[in-house]
């Protein structure tokens, strides 16, 4: 009997492996986003521009990582920590394919973003998210993140959370 394991690692934010991964998850949120508040999918297009809008770059080093997590050995998801400032990381991009969710990997991809953000100096992680992304708030609520006001003013986030990291 093979077993299949977890593992979580650095990626650069602009391999071929984490762009497969942002686009998945890129084109999940946005269609969940218009089919609850439009009823249509993404347009091409638009998904194409967003994408090259936002490439990650803030994701690299020396102030960001992407983690890239492989289950049996094969890309299942992302998390990504950018330092904000000395002691605060923000988590961005956790991501899970579909048939992966359940197995355990997001909270081994959320708890090491945290021991990255502590690498990077953090004591505190920020993140937001919106209300229709019901399982990312339960899986935050189970990791310890307290619900707070506001810290950004991005157009789509609706609920932000925070966590100690000592």
């Amino acid at each position: 009997m093979r077993f299949m394991t977890w593992t979580v690692d650095p990626e650069p934010y602009d391999s071929p492996v984490a762009a497969a991964l942002w686009r998945a998850y890129y084109t999940e949120v946005s269609d969940r986003w218009y089919l609850l508040h439009e009823g249509r999918r993404t347009d091409p297009a638009e998904l194409e521009r967003a994408i090259a809008a936002q490439p990650g770059a803030d994701l690299a080093p020396p102030r960001g990582r992407l983690l890239v997590a492989r289950y049996g050995g094969e890309p299942a998801g992302t998390a990504g920590v950018r330092l904000l400032d000395g002691t605060t990381a923000e988590l961005k991009r956790v991501f899970l394919h579909e048939p992966m969710r359940g197995r355990g990997g997001a909270p081994l991809l959320v708890r090491a973003a945290e021991d990255t953000a502590r690498a990077l100096g953090a004591t505190r992680m920020i993140l937001d998210t919106r209300g229709d992304l019901v399982e990312a708030r339960g899986l935050y609520a189970r990791l310890g993140y307290a619900e707070t006001g506001p810290h950004n003013d991005e157009r789509y986030a609706e609920h932000w959370f925070s966590k100690e990291l000592t």
